[in-house]
């Protein structure tokens, strides 16, 4: 960017920034990718409470499967 000074750490002084145009679209076309992406990150949401609830669920079968070990109900012995 032509307003930024310096090399390792550039910065903008903040009387330049001020003179700086951003583009924005419409208000309109704002609250559709607005909803756009609630309704694409509740999925997301979605998927990682369906996961997190996998891992559970897992994490309760190894268990079971522990306790079965121990305890004699499951022979483990020349399983390898």
């Amino acid at each position: 960017m032509k307003e930024s000074k310096g090399v390792s750490y550039p910065a903008i002084n903040p009387k330049n920034l001020v003179l700086l145009f951003i583009c924005l679209p419409p208000l309109f076309e704002q609250r559709i990718i607005a909803d756009f992406l609630d309704r694409e990150t509740a999925k997301i949401d979605k998927l990682i409470e369906k996961i997190e609830r996998q891992i559970e669920l897992l994490k309760e079968y190894r268990q079971s499967l522990i306790t079965s070990a121990v305890t004699g109900k499951i022979d483990v012995r020349d399983t390898l």
